[in-house]
């Protein structure tokens, strides 16, 4: 095996110098790198009624930030979220609702839906020990793409293209992700770290945050406010404007014609890339980091100073990134990261864990200062929600294995909308163009080739 590592690491050499393309030719060919423009716009690659994110205003014919908001199926996340509190409801389902039929639905449709969310909520006898026990991951989305690809073997009508089959099996695969995320763990934490196995049975009477704390926990318990705020997390993650590498990821698996289970995987494996779907993993880890390098809290000089430190590629993981700030579209402000953190300090009141909510709160307020100081900004910056979402989970005692999970059990409702709206209104697959960049050459035999 040695000897396979030598010969792979010799010749990854020439792949680097081979595949070399630099940003002065993206310019050259007026290519859109990661299909966005120098201003950080992205190209638009298609049309949808499901949700729009809006970060500019036009004023006196000129393009100006303005504090962010995100609309699913054009009610205001902010305003659905604060409608449902209000009245003391879960709001996963009513949510989920609306992403995937386009109104909000009246009370006798909404506990129709929950109900057939709960009644599907299960797995085919002995899936669990046959698929998710058997070579358990400590990557759990790795597990979960594993489960969904194998759940197409249980479905005799799994590349049934029909709109009520795809909708049969998309309600289906929102109602048993937490299932496949919570059991990958527990195998995961069983076999791979000697710890006790659990395996909870759902209860269909619960809500979807209800059920994922019950499912994780020993002993199947929380309280109100903690599952609230989870529910209130899974609505904020559910779907974000389709341009997202995932959602995009849906749209162009589906244009191929291929089947519900293999879309679900493929924007699975786009979501646990640590550049989409890991952010608050690092935000958690910078925090941790922040905490033994500061030693006075309220000391806001000393935040700053470490917060620089990052910036410059001297502490925490010498990247130069401040986790949790910034967006690709949002400049002045994330709706979601607004409204999340008044949840938050309520759980952090709850939970006596005040002095880390204050703390990140002051890094909320200075980390935009420093970032703007020292980088030359073509817009503004503030926090995302994936900042505030790992202290959420770290509270809600939810292990660090399960925090992609937990964005996928919220995202797979978006994935399911854009999947079926992709479905309903496109016949063509979704084929881009490159540039190539080489150059005829003649053939050489091989005794006259050299090193």
């Amino acid at each position: 095996m040695e000897l396979v590592y030598d010969y792979m690491k010799k010749q990854s050499q020439l792949l680097k110098k081979e595949d070399a393309i630099t940003p002065d030719l993206f310019t050259k060919y007026n290519v859109k790198r990661g299909l966005r423009d120098l201003n950080g716009n992205g190209v638009l690659t298609g049309l949808t009624h499901i949700s729009c994110i809006k970060s500019k205003e036009i004023i006196d014919g000129k393009e100006v930030p303005c504090h962010g908001k995100l609309t699913y199926r054009g009610y205001d996340i902010q305003d659905l979220i604060r409608g449902i509190k209000a009245d003391g409801r879960f709001g996963f389902e009513e949510t989920a609702y609306l992403l995937l039929f386009g109104e909000l639905p009246d009370m006798m449709q909404l506990q129709e839906f929950t109900d057939m969310l709960g009644l599907i909520r299960r797995l085919p006898t002995n899936f669990v020990r046959d698929v998710v026990m058997k070579a358990p991951s400590k990557d759990i989305m790795n597990s979960m793409t594993k489960s969904v690809l194998t759940l197409a073997s249980y479905d005799p009508k799994a590349s049934d293209l029909s709109m009520d089959n795809v909708l049969r099996q998309c309600m289906m695969l929102i109602s048993v992700f937490p299932l496949l995320a919570v059991y990958g763990y527990h195998a995961y934490n069983h076999y791979e770290r000697d710890q006790s196995m659990y395996i909870h049975h759902p209860d269909p009477q619960l809500s979807t945050a209800e059920n994922i704390l019950r499912l994780l926990r020993p002993d199947m318990q929380y309280t109100e406010l903690e599952a609230k705020v989870l529910d209130t997390a899974l609505m904020l993650h559910m779907e974000h404007g389709g341009g997202n590498n995932s959602t995009f990821t849906t749209r162009v698996v589906t244009s191929s014609g291929s089947d519900t289970y293999a879309v679900m995987a493929a924007a699975l494996s786009s979501l646990k890339g640590p550049k989409h779907g890991g952010a608050n993993i690092k935000v958690v880890e910078m925090m941790s980091d922040l905490k033994k390098s500061v030693k006075d809290y309220e000391d806001e000089d000393e935040i700053t100073a470490y917060l620089q430190s990052v910036l410059k590629g001297w502490a925490f993981d010498r990247r130069g990134l401040i986790y949790g700030m910034g967006h690709a579209v949002y400049s002045i402000s994330d709706p979601r990261a607004e409204v999340f953190k008044s949840f938050v300090e309520r759980l952090a009141k709850a939970k006596g864990r005040m002095e880390e909510f204050n703390l990140y709160s002051k890094v909320e307020r200075l980390a935009p200062e420093v970032i703007s100081h020292n980088r030359k900004m073509y817009k503004g910056v503030s926090a995302n929600v994936d900042f505030y979402s790992g202290f959420v989970y770290s509270m809600l005692e939810i292990p660090l294995e399960l925090y992609t999970p937990i964005f996928a059990i919220a995202r797979i409702v978006g994935w399911s909308a854009h999947r079926i709206e992709e479905l309903v209104n496109a016949d063509k697959i979704i084929r881009p163009a490159y540039k190539s960049l080489s150059e005829d050459r003649e053939y050489i035999p091989l005794e006259k080739r050299e090193e």
